[in-house]
């Protein structure tokens, strides 16, 4: 249903009782200060002056079937008020969660690892170590064979992967780039065991070769994906008897077209014993046994998807394109919900009327302690934050220049 966007008063938020997500943190909260009312004004003013570029209504919700959504404004103002602007247009990573706990996990650019509380409403900076600003690409959270609860921080511009303490942000282990011969996989031995020239001509420009960009883990192991890089793979690292991650022996993929092969493989995931990777520029979510095997691409994936990440609500995949499709009107990247066989929802964000974000990075479907289902959003090129509330009762919406799109055909 469409509604007509009114510049609002400030409102002060009622004060409720925050829990410390980590003893000796650095705390941004949205509530008290003023904190929540600037940023809410700020960004009922961003709406306001979109509504009149765009020339039409702003939708209150958006998706079909039992997932449609609307945008938690009050949620998304909660974003750390001491982060640098020029930070947060920098975003360009992703969520994880601690299932036991409800805590969320993420990364900004220039300002470091967080935590946010199960409630959405308290960010919580993590750790000192000057990497934890690097930027965070991808991340997956899991209790190691020590029985510690950690986060696997995959760095695609710095070529290595962190093992960092889930309570404080300590680091507490690193893998950097394969040397060649790990691996029970001779296309990755060779990638990695050829060294790179010396020698480059000026002006030539930095090819990485180690370009992380997720990480899950599953049964022991830490699957990663290279997705950035000539060595388009997954490869796998297990934990030492000395506490120490060391890489291999499974690994598979490699650039090229055929099964099992990778095309940008931008986001790996792991569920109900599988491995799932977001093969972006093939516009495809592959998914394999856990040792490599390649089982089937999902279907209905959407033409021109980009699909860059892949996560699971209790029922449903939840993965984002990162561009909006191409050929249709849309100004930003879909959110589809997938039920493994068929794509059940498309979530337009950009008809909610949130600002700055045109392009979809990552989105984590997160339950609150009250049950209900949020999702998060990680923007990228002029990077933004956003959170998008689950309406059981809220009024579908059709998605706008799709072809071959028939709710009766969908279940619905």
């Amino acid at each position: 249903m469409a509604f007509r966007l009114l510049a609002q008063a400030a409102r002060r938020i009622p004060a409720s009782t925050l829990a410390v997500v980590a003893g000796g943190a650095t705390v941004a909260t949205c509530h008290g200060a003023g904190v929540d009312r600037a940023r809410l004004v700020e960004l009922e003013a961003q709406v306001g002056k979109l509504a009149k570029l765009i020339g039409e209504d702003v939708e209150s919700t958006t998706g079909q079937g039992d997932m449609v959504f609307s945008w938690d404004r009050e949620k998304t103002a909660c974003f750390p008020a001491d982060c640098p602007r020029d930070c947060q247009s920098d975003m360009h990573g992703g969520f994880t969660e601690d299932p036991a706990t409800g805590t969320v996990y993420t990364g900004i650019p220039g300002y470091g690892f967080c935590a946010i509380s199960p409630d959405l409403t308290t960010w919580a900076r993590l750790g000192s170590d000057p990497r934890l600003k690097d930027n965070i690409h991808g991340l997956c959270c899991f209790v190691d064979a020590a029985g510690r609860t950690v986060v696997a921080l995959a760095q695609n511009d710095d070529e290595r992967v962190l093992i960092v303490a889930a309570s404080t942000g300590a680091v507490l282990g690193e893998l950097a780039m394969p040397k060649g011969g790990e691996f029970a996989f001779a296309p990755a031995n060779a990638y990695y065991s050829k060294k790179p020239p010396q020698q480059m001509p000026n002006g030539a420009p930095h090819r990485a070769r180690f370009a992380c960009t997720d990480v899950a883990y599953l049964d022991g192991k830490l699957y990663v994906v290279t997705g950035y890089c000539d060595g388009d793979f997954v490869l796998t690292a297990t934990l030492g008897a000395e506490g120490e991650w060391t890489w291999g022996p499974l690994a598979w993929g490699g650039k090229g077209s055929g099964a099992g092969e990778f095309d940008t493989a931008h986001g790996v995931f792991a569920f109900g014993g599988k491995i799932y990777v977001a093969n972006r520029e093939a516009h495809e979510v592959v998914e394999f046994s856990k040792d490599g095997d390649f089982l089937r691409s999902l279907p209905d994936i959407p033409d021109t998807a980009r699909v860059c990440n892949v996560a699971r609500s209790e029922k449903y995949f939840v993965m984002n394109a990162l561009e909006p499709i191409r050929h249709t009107p849309a100004k930003t990247a879909p959110i589809f919900a997938h039920d493994g066989d068929a794509l059940r929802s498309v979530i337009e964000p950009g008809v909610l009327g949130i600002p700055v974000l045109k392009h979809l990075h990552h989105t984590w479907p997160h339950y609150a302690p009250d049950g209900r289902l949020y999702l998060l959003i990680h923007g990228w090129s002029e990077g933004k934050f956003a959170v998008l509330k689950h309406e059981p009762q809220g009024r579908p919406s059709v998605p706008r220049g799709w072809r071959y799109w028939k709710p009766e055909d969908r279940g619905f």
